[in-house]
């Protein structure tokens, strides 16, 4: 323990996390009655002592909520340095430290950085108290640096000023010269997940710490946990955490390391884990994948699984007590272990790990960006909002993406090659752009829904020319809900859950439901009809369960089924029944028990008098969205926007080609635009060697409207309306009448 500047003040505090932005500050959070009983200030000194020893700290002042809650808030550098836990109490009191006059430090490590260093380090660690023998990590462009503090002068205690001089050396640390301790994971990089983190405390710390309360209580303590949810969702991490956080004997099994294809040796190995858990207690039993050791034994068919499954139950909760010791495990296949290991006695407790809500993201990006150079027009809030459906693991890749983006920039300009040292003094240059974070998005996407995710081209609303209406009946069934959900909560109302987009070919239908995805900002997951079909009986309604599953875990998104008709045709009109069980599994989902939140559903169809009138109600297909022909002001918008990049004559009358073009639908007309931007090609390839760029005049427009034939007759413009008309009035009044389409 120091013994410089020991004063008699000392208070008794209760430990609590840091946040991130405090972390490896070596600063404790203590409220303004702390600070008047021990007679300091904001930025004085004070010694934390737990049971393993004692550190150093800058006094800072509590958040808000902390006010006169007895409590310190320090990282998990500091707590594992003098062995507690958040919970736990520590002696608090001041300490005098002199600032340094001296300090040496030694790379743990090859440098990767040439030339002198000192400045840079003085400005990451001035302020901060170092003790002699420590090893402090310095945040360099999302790496970090170690260093070993091998010299302080005038005390073994100092704060680093402007005026100490810093001595950098070249050759690395001994390894017996450090004094390790330093954990790899705590709980504060863990980003968000409190719910988890208190749930796990609870079960894993209080019967290893306090076994007497249970035992006053005259209950057993909880025997295990399962750790559920999609991969990537921070499992693993949070049992590493623990294992750092409490100082329990820690033993990790990994599923497949413990299966042997000789008879009985799988069941040893089980054994003698519980059996050195035991010869340690209190100790955790981590078993990571914990599917692939105990699936349902009535699915497997090999011997040997049964039997680790029996092994595995017995050890759990046999005859013989088990003592101070607490199994986690881990899978994101709960539904296919062994359901006598899901019961009170084996696993006390299942706790989910969803994939992260915006806040949750925001926290993990805190996590991930703590230790890189920002810089200013960095908004983390921005990407947590754009980050639908990433998993934590998603996100640190999206931070280590957006830094090799600025690596690779940053060595371009600088000229400086691959494998070559960095200049030190070019390091201050080297920050991460919001650019590199919306590059790197690209590159990175939500692995959750990888399998059916598509990337969809950039459509913005300015891109479909007329169509207003239409257009905004989506922004209030899709955007207004997703970017203003508080407003539905209190006018306590149910945004729709679909909308269905009919009406003749080409009329833009496919192009709207991009653009919803696009403006929306949620996540897209279209599907072509015919892609769920399958010879296989029951492969069809999973592969609907599966989409729908994927939406609501990445919610916000949007699920876009093109051609709907081809999958969800009337019930009884197909021989082989395959339809009938695809349009029940689809009203289920769409207004079953199970409710569909943040998931909007879109269809398209050119044959609504094919669907299945038990779609078409409210509370499945809401709205129903006819998308008519283009008229003449709407023509001459499409017009606009297909020859806005194209370089047209004066004499082009975009009026005049719009009241030519009766029956022609947006297809048609872009269509038009095309062939005669190709005909003005022709002409001008025909001309000589060396094709130039020739304006589109009216007269190749003309040529083209007597090519592209209109795809409407006013007999079937007519028909979608009364269609549309039939279709609208009885969808929101009872059972849906058979309207048909005279086709052919």
């Amino acid at each position: 323990m120091p013994s410089q500047g020991k004063s008699d003040k000392e208070i008794r505090l209760r430990v609590g996390e840091a946040r991130q932005r405090d972390v490896g500050r070596k600063i404790g959070r203590i409220d303004t009655a702390s600070m008047r009983a021990l007679g300091i200030t904001i930025g004085d000194f004070i010694e934390v002592i737990g049971p393993k020893g004692s550190e150093v700290v800058k006094a800072w002042r509590a958040y808000p909520e902390d006010e006169d809650a007895g409590l310190i808030r320090i990282d998990g550098y500091v707590r594992k340095n003098i062995g507690v836990s958040p919970g736990d109490y520590v002696t608090v009191r001041p300490i005098k430290v002199e600032p340094a006059t001296r300090i040496t430090l030694a790379p743990v490590g090859r440098l990767p950085v040439m030339g002198d260093l000192s400045e840079y380090l003085r400005e990451r660690i001035i302020g901060i108290p170092l003790r002699r023998g420590e090893i402090v990590e310095i945040p360099v462009f999302g790496m970090v640096l170690r260093f070993a503090v091998t010299n302080t002068q005038p005390a073994p205690i100092v704060y680093v000023t402007e005026k100490t001089y810093i001595e950098v050396r070249e050759e690395p640390v001994r390894p017996e010269a450090i004094r390790e301790g330093v954990p790899r994971i705590t709980w504060e990089d863990i980003g968000d997940l409190e719910e988890a983190k208190q749930k796990i405390r609870e079960i894993v710390e209080l019967p290893l710490k306090n076994p007497e309360l249970f035992e006053h209580l005259g209950i057993e303590p909880p025997k295990g946990i399962l750790l559920y949810g999609p991969p990537g969702t921070g499992k693993t991490l949070l049992a590493k955490a623990l294992a750092n956080e409490i100082g329990a004997y820690f033993i990790t099994i990994n599923g497949p390391e413990i299966m042997s294809k000789f008879y009985g040796e799988s069941e040893e190995r089980l054994r003698k884990i519980f059996e050195e858990a035991e010869a340690n207690a209190p100790s955790v039993i981590f078993i990571d994948e914990i599917d692939s050791i105990a699936p349902k034994r009535e699915e497997v068919t090999g011997e040997v699984e049964k039997r680790v499954v029996a092994q595995l139950l017995t050890l759990m909760d046999g005859l013989k007590e088990r003592g101070r010791v607490i199994v986690i495990g881990a899978t994101n296949r709960p539904d296919a272990l062994d359901p006598a290991l899901r019961r009170p006695g084996r696993f006390d407790r299942e706790i989910e790990i969803p994939p992260p809500d915006k806040k949750a993201r925001r926290e993990i990006l805190a996590v991930h960006t703590r230790n890189m150079p920002l810089s200013e027009d960095v908004d983390l809030d921005k990407i947590a909002d754009v980050t639908h459906g990433y998993t934590g693991a998603d996100i640190a890749a999206l931070a280590k993406e957006a830094a090799i983006n600025a690596l690779r920039r940053f060595m371009q300009e600088e000229g400086i090659e691959i494998g070559q040292p960095i200049p030190a003094e070019k390091l201050s240059k080297l920050k991460v752009t919001m650019n590199d974070f919306l590059t790197a998005m690209r590159n990175v996407q939500p692995s959750l829904i990888r399998e059916v995710f598509v990337e969809v081209p950039e459509v913005r609303w300015t891109d479909i020319g007329g169509l207003e209406t239409v257009k905004q009946e989506l922004k209030e069934a899709v955007e207004w809900p997703m970017k203003y959900p508080s407003v539905f909560e209190k006018m306590g109302i149910e945004p729709p859950k679909g909308i269905l987009l009919f009406g003749p070919p080409g009329t833009g239908k496919t192009l709207l439901a991009k653009a919803v995805a696009t403006e929306s900002g949620a996540n897209f997951i279209t599907v072509r009809g015919p892609e769920v079909l399958s010879k296989w009986v029951g492969e069809s309604e999973k592969a609907i369960r599966q989409i729908f599953r994927r939406a609501k875990m990445v919610a916000p998104s949007v699920v876009f089924f093109d051609e709907i008709d081809s999958i969800a045709g009337a019930r009884g009109s197909d021989p082989s029944g395959v339809i009938d069980r695809i349009v029940n599994q689809l009203l289920t989902e769409m207004d079953g028990i199970q409710p569909l939140r943040k998931v909007v559903v879109i269809a398209a169809t050119n044959r609504p008098d094919l669907l299945d009138p038990a779609l078409l109600r409210p509370g499945r297909f809401d709205r129903l969205v006819y998308v008519p022909p283009p008229d003449l002001r709407a023509r001459v918008e499409i017009f606009k926007v297909h020859t806005r990049r194209t370089p047209i004559a004066e004499d082009v009358n975009i009026e005049e080609l719009a009241r030519r073009t009766e029956g022609y639908t947006g297809a048609d007309i872009a269509a038009v635009c095309r062939e005669a931007a190709m005909m003005a090609i022709r002409e001008s390839i025909g001309e000589g060697d060396k094709p130039s760029v020739k304006k589109v005049e009216m007269r190749h427009f003309a040529e083209a409207l007597k090519k592209v034939p209109p795809s409407l007759s006013k007999e079937d413009i007519e028909m979608y309306e009364r269609l549309a008309r039939e279709l609208k009035r009885v969808s929101g009044s009872g059972p849906v009448r058979r309207v048909s389409l005279p086709y052919g």
